[in-house]
């Protein structure tokens, strides 16, 4: 068998390189190459990768992509700044900003049409900063006409789907109820030796342990606080009665060894792995954080070792917002820029607008006609089998698919109106891939998508979301000062609540630490920002 799947393999391959080799000849020239830095792990492409050669071809030049290895994303953008060299593209921010690395964008975009209508002028005014001019370019998120939510990229509680299958399928809404279905699965499978629980607190990511009581209260991921959406009154969720109650609850699991022992001093790698091996029954975390880095290895696995999203909150009577309608967030806060040591700005940046031509958005994400996807009588793109199952394989991804992933994309539909921008959004396509485990989970709760399993809501109003506001504060302001108080308070005090032998000792000076840091100076910047939002 897997001698006839290396033979498919190379069959299509060879297809895919015939084809390649009559695709744009006309617009054979010398190709321009730049570098670009991401802060975020990624995947190298090898060096003759067949699409990334085809992109080449048709816009006159290629980027090496350099990912996160080895350290954090601020150690990254710290030594950069350090040095004063960059690369010709980099993810960042504010930091890069203040310290003169990027290029202002809107100088020259009149004559990159693609770039200048990739947002509105309303959109691309919240990005402009102190100097009036704007910067960088947020890649994600950006809906361009309709589709339909299928994938839940956000935060969420998972839980296998062997745990859901083996209750019988059970309404699991509250956090209560969640934590009695590990607790029920792990007492009924002590030859398993499963993790029951796991929680990612590693730097930044500590948002799995600490921003929960938000959503466990019906609010959507506001990020550093909830907004009352008929008051506009700014809450913070770090100190409600369900924040209380939520680490309470961590706590009483630590305490019976449902709560993984080493979770507060596991890195995001460790995590990953743990997860990889199928032994995590359930945790919070963000679909991006962790799906595209296990979802191969789980599937060669199986026995129901896949994850799907549960809509718990602090109760019954609680609606939940854990999906909010896809493109209804634009992080302003960061995005992909031009540096000051690119040596061809124009260049640079007639790259990022050739990559969001639909030509080239195919090539990305859908690959080659014929090749990887075929388009029946109606026009609409569908995969075969084979077509499927090489999608996922990660060598022949590696050789094959370049979908510069970092850079700008334009998400939704195609032009002609009926075909998503990537496979995994075409809805046909997106259930006969699922892996066996989740379509039987699915269809068990009435569901056709992941979406569906937690319900799609729409953005609660036109602040949201405001941690696209909190990460553009600086600790040289005052609200930034605080925020970053804050943030170094909860990441060294909420392990040590969850881990304590005495909870309510341990809360006690958790909230006396919180609130030396004068929270109030932040939740008031973070106010006058809610109602500014709301009059423009």
């Amino acid at each position: 068998m897997k001698k006839k799947w290396k033979l498919c393999v190379a069959v299509l391959a060879c297809g895919a390189a015939a084809v390649i080799s009559g695709f744009g000849q006309e617009r054979q020239q010398e190709i321009r190459k730049y570098t670009a830095f991401f802060c975020a792990p990624g995947r190298e492409l090898d060096e003759d990768n067949e699409i990334k050669q085809e992109i080449a071809k048709i816009t006159g030049a290629e980027c090496e992509e350099l990912w996160l290895v080895g350290q954090t994303a601020d150690q990254a953008i710290s030594s950069y700044i350090a040095g004063g060299e960059y690369p010709d593209f980099i993810e960042g921010g504010v930091e890069l900003y203040q310290a003169g690395a990027l290029l202002p964008i809107d100088e020259y975009w009149d004559a990159y049409p693609n770039i200048r209508n990739y947002y509105s002028d309303s959109q691309w005014e919240l990005l402009r900063q102190e100097d009036g001019h704007i910067y960088w370019i947020p890649q994600f998120d950006n809906q361009k006409n309709e589709s339909k939510d299928l994938l839940h990229k956000g935060e969420a509680f998972w839980v296998q789907t062997r745990v859901l299958k083996w209750a019988g399928y059970p309404e699991v809404r509250t956090l209560e109820e969640y934590f009695d279905l590990l607790e029920s699965y792990t007492q009924a499978h002590p030859e398993e030796e499963a993790i029951p629980y796991t929680i990612l607190c590693n730097d930044w990511r500590y948002f799995c342990l600490e921003n929960p009581p938000q959503f466990l209260d019906g609010y959507p991921n506001d990020g550093s606080c909830m907004v009352d959406a008929d008051t506009l009154e700014v809450k913070d969720y770090n100190v409600t009665p369900t924040a209380e109650a939520y680490f309470r609850k961590l706590n009483e699991e630590y305490q019976k060894g449902i709560i993984d022992p080493e979770f507060c001093t596991q890195t995001y790698a460790e995590y990953l792995e743990k997860l990889s091996s199928g032994q995590v029954l359930g945790m919070v975390d963000q679909w991006w954080q962790f799906y595209y880095d296990i979802y191969d290895v789980l599937d060669v696995q199986g026995q129901g070792r896949n994850y799907v999203p549960l809509p718990i909150t602090i109760d019954r009577s609680v609606k939940n917002q854990w999906h909010v309608k896809e493109g209804s967030e634009i992080t302003i806060s960061e995005g992909i820029s031009v540096t000051v040591s690119c040596e061809d700005a124009e260049g640079a940046l007639q790259f990022l607008n050739d990559l969001m031509d639909e030509e080239v958005q195919k090539l990305r994400f859908w690959g080659i006609e014929g090749v990887d996807y075929e388009v029946d009588e109606n026009g609409v793109f569908y995969q075969t089998k084979e077509q499927q199952k090489l999608s996922l394989d990660a060598t022949y991804t590696a050789s094959h698919f370049c979908l510069y992933s970092y850079f700008p994309r334009l998400e939704g539909t195609l032009e002609d109106g009926q075909n998503a921008f990537s496979p995994e959004y075409q809805p046909e396509i997106f259930f006969s891939t699922l892996q066996e485990d989740v379509k039987e989970c699915l269809e068990a709760y009435g569901c056709q998508s992941y979406a569906d399993m937690l319900g799609v809501n729409d953005a609660p109003g036109d602040w949201y979301p405001m941690y696209t506001h909190s990460a553009l504060l600086t600790a040289d302001t005052e609200a930034g000062a605080v925020w970053k108080k804050m943030t170094q308070t909860k990441q060294e005090q909420l392990p040590l609540v969850v881990m304590s032998e005495d909870f309510d000792t341990a809360w006690e000076n958790y909230l006396e630490k919180y609130y030396e840091c004068q929270p109030e100076v932040f939740f008031e910047k973070m106010q006058i920002e809610v109602l500014q939002r709301m009059e423009t």
